[in-house]
């Protein structure tokens, strides 16, 4: 039996609600998704919410609420909106999850009984707001470079400690060897090379416990100390399959944001290795969005709500954006001006109007449309470029064929070529509904509620005129 392709998002963090970022990562993940569903496989999609932590107990003594029924709030808001993005999440996982519980503390309990961790002192920094310990090596003019309204606490308390040191070669040889029995890779390649510059400068031992955060999953043979929120987080993609008992470990890729490449490429692969389970086979890490060229923070008013771009721009057309502006290496500079003419550009006056065009045209010659079993005709490099998240690829192969089907509708005129030779209009408008289903396909894990409108529309008998695909929009949010 062929074991699903598993793919999965961070689990975001309950102290805020979602936003842009998480919005772009799961968009991606089900794009992925998708793909492969294209391909006849089958798929299986994890998300969920990270709901332990010091951060979390904090945001919801701010809001007057125990840590659980915040968790329930916030939850929700995570849960409610993907699916309003037709993102097809397969399972979607709750730390605060009894069995999650469980199935961490068996991990943990598996470490402690190998040998694998110790007690000791922690003396140093800690960023409340990433949940994470630092060191100096961390800190931009002193601050945490992702929370620089917020210094790093210092902090000394006695906690466990994982053997991460030990792990390092075998890290190092895991991924720079394909043969090796742990074997995993890392994309993109300059975040490999990070990755790997980082390892072999030398690591600390990591501190797996904290004494003093309450909010969080006892130790099971230590029920003074908790488990530090990170290293609990990144087990639920191991829990997950197992809380609803199906085979797909080890996952095929992690997809995550460049802030915790580090927890995901080294910290958990090790902690894996030290439980002698197989380790993922892929973590892709993609940079960050800048709104308007600034970072996106609430104190600068520029954070922007999945609603917000569905409300404007609609769901495919959200998805669309996020594909178009994915920041592959490097961060990608978006906004509401920005996000807007593009979305005029390619899908109000480009993909939308041909399609609009080649509909109308047909319709009117009373042309029927051709069986989507005849266009299906993706091609290996397509599957290759959206297995290494090289969206940009697609898109631009793709917008060469819409360039190409506007030109052919001009060139030949098929209004006009009807009232000499109609035989030979019938033949261009069948090749150009052809063109149109094939680019569709192609389109169709990116924008899957508009592909199947538009395959409806040139597979009808005979083909049919909608309204507008994608309705012109303003510059304001």
């Amino acid at each position: 039996m062929v074991k699903p392709f598993f793919i999965t998002t961070p689990i975001y963090y309950v102290n805020d609600v979602p936003h842009i970022g998480h919005t772009l990562t799961t968009v991606v993940a089900d794009i992925i998704a998708r793909s492969h569903k294209l391909r006849g496989e089958e798929v299986f999609l994890l998300t969920g919410t990270d709901e332990h932590g010091a951060k979390v107990a904090e945001a919801a003594k701010n809001d007057g609420l125990s840590p659980q029924a915040y968790t329930d709030k916030v939850t929700k808001t995570f849960s409610e909106i993907w699916p309003k993005l037709g993102i097809q999440v397969d399972y979607f996982i709750r730390t605060t999850n009894p069995d999650h519980v469980r199935i961490a503390q068996a991990f943990l309990q598996k470490l402690y009984d190998q040998g694998a961790m110790y007690k000791d002192w922690y003396r140093g920094l800690y960023c409340i707001g990433c949940e994470k310990f630092l060191t100096q090596d961390d800190l931009t003019d002193g601050v945490c470079p992702f929370h620089p309204n917020r210094k790093p606490e210092k902090q000394k308390e006695e906690n466990y400690f994982f053997k991460l040191k030990s792990f390092i070669p075998t890290l190092i040889d895991a991924l720079t060897d394909e043969h090796h029995p742990h074997h995993y890779d890392i994309l993109p390649l300059s975040k490999k090379n990070e990755v790997l510059s980082k390892l072999k400068l030398g690591v600390s031992d990591l501190s797996i416990s904290r004494q003093k955060v309450e909010w969080g999953i006892p130790l099971p043979w230590d029920s003074g100390q908790t488990c530090y929120v990170w290293v609990e987080a990144l087990m639920n993609y191991y829990s997950a399959p197992q809380i609803i008992g199906k085979e797909l470990w080890p996952a095929d890729v992690h997809l995550v944001g460049k802030e915790i490449l580090w927890f995901h490429s080294v910290i958990w692969p090790a902690l894996l290795i030290a439980a002698d389970l197989p380790v993922p086979k892929t973590i892709f890490a993609h940079s960050f969005y800048m709104i308007d060229g600034q970072k996106m923070s609430k104190s600068l008013g520029n954070v922007i709500a999945p609603q917000k771009l569905i409300e404007k721009f609609g769901a495919d057309g959200t998805r669309y954006l996020l594909a178009q502006s994915f920041p592959y290496e490097n961060d990608s500079n978006v906004g509401w001006g920005a996000f807007t003419k593009t979305y005029n550009a390619d899908l109000a006056n480009g993909w939308g109007n041909v399609v609009q065009r080649v509909s109308k045209l047909a319709h009117d010659a009373d042309i029927a449309g051709k069986k989507t079993s005849e266009v299906i005709t993706l091609y290996q490099e397509y599957y290759n470029a959206m297995d290494t998240f090289r969206f940009h690829d697609i898109l631009s192969h793709v917008w060469v064929n819409i360039a190409e089907v506007d030109r052919l509708i001009d060139q030949n005129k098929p209004w006009e070529l009807a009232k000499v030779d109609p035989k030979k209009a019938r033949v261009v408008l069948e090749d150009l509904i052809m063109r149109v289903l094939r680019i569709n396909t192609h389109l169709k894990p990116f924008m899957p509620e508009t592909s199947k409108e538009i395959e409806r529309r040139l597979t009808s008998s005979p083909v049919e005129v909608g309204p507008p695909l994608f309705p012109r929009v303003t510059e304001q949010p």
